[in-house]
């Protein structure tokens, strides 16, 4: 057991440090991904571990799309899109508990795996959303009444941000799937749902809250979002026999 977590963080270690060039995070945040890695590895083992770094890989490219269009017009992620450690664990620190109480035998591992799962392609759905749809939405309401409002807003969606929510959860989806975590079926189709869902009711909760609760970050938000995702598709589970 000793070893497992030995190599775990060692193995995490080396990689943050060649990985420090790379313009993904910054480098406090690499230090934290190094720990969230060390945490996924030491629980769940390497196929977890894989689809948490295609999560970093594909939010991150999503992120640097039509960066400098973004960047003239406002809307663009700070440091040049680099994520910090407040980044990272607003984005996993849900699938990290559950991988905590999946290792610690908590709760059945192919009911919390399902949670894991979901958490991840919301988060991606959201990520490719907003940034998708700050950059080609052409039409952006507000989700509570549907009026237009200005790309960025709190609260709002397009056609083009929806659908490219849609697209960023099917996408982590098959990487759970093609890593073994979850099966193909309507596990799958669960999660991807799940993760479609917590990205709208995510945008619902920030149009009438986050405005009016300055405390309420954008990465409590995330927490917020991660942890519904992660419960809804728990919870539903036992009703697909």
């Amino acid at each position: 057991m000793e070893s497992e977590w030995v190599l775990a963080f060692v193995f995490n270690a080396v990689l943050i440090a060649i990985a420090q060039r790379l313009p993904f995070l910054t480098p406090m945040g690499w230090v934290h991904a190094g720990a969230l890695g060390t945490i996924l590895l030491g629980c769940l083992g390497w196929n977890a571990w894989l689809a948490v770094a295609v999560y970093l890989i594909l939010g991150t490219l999503v992120t640097k799309i039509g960066f400098v269009q973004k960047q003239a017009a406002g809307l663009a992620e700070g440091r040049g899109g680099r994520r910090g450690p407040e980044n990272v664990w607003g984005s996993a620190a849900t699938g990290a508990i559950l991988a905590i109480l999946i290792k610690a035998d908590f709760a059945s591992e192919s009911l919390l795996i399902v949670g894991f799962a979901a958490s991840f392609a919301a988060k991606l759905a959201d990520t490719f959303g907003s940034e998708i749809g700050k950059r080609w939405g052409r039409r952006t309401v507000l989700i509570t009444n549907f009026r237009p409002v200005p790309a960025g807003t709190d609260g709002a969606i397009s056609l083009q941000g929806t659908l490219a929510s849609v697209l960023g959860s099917v996408l982590m989806t098959t990487a759970m799937v093609a890593l073994k975590l979850i099966p193909l079926g309507s596990l799958a189709l669960l999660v991807a749902s799940v993760g479609v869902l917590a990205t709208l009711l995510e945008s619902f909760f920030g149009a009438i809250a986050q405005n009016r609760m300055h405390w309420l970050t954008n990465e409590m938000i995330n927490g917020l979002q991660t942890t519904t995702a992660a419960l809804i598709a728990i919870f539903l589970v036992p009703f697909l026999g």
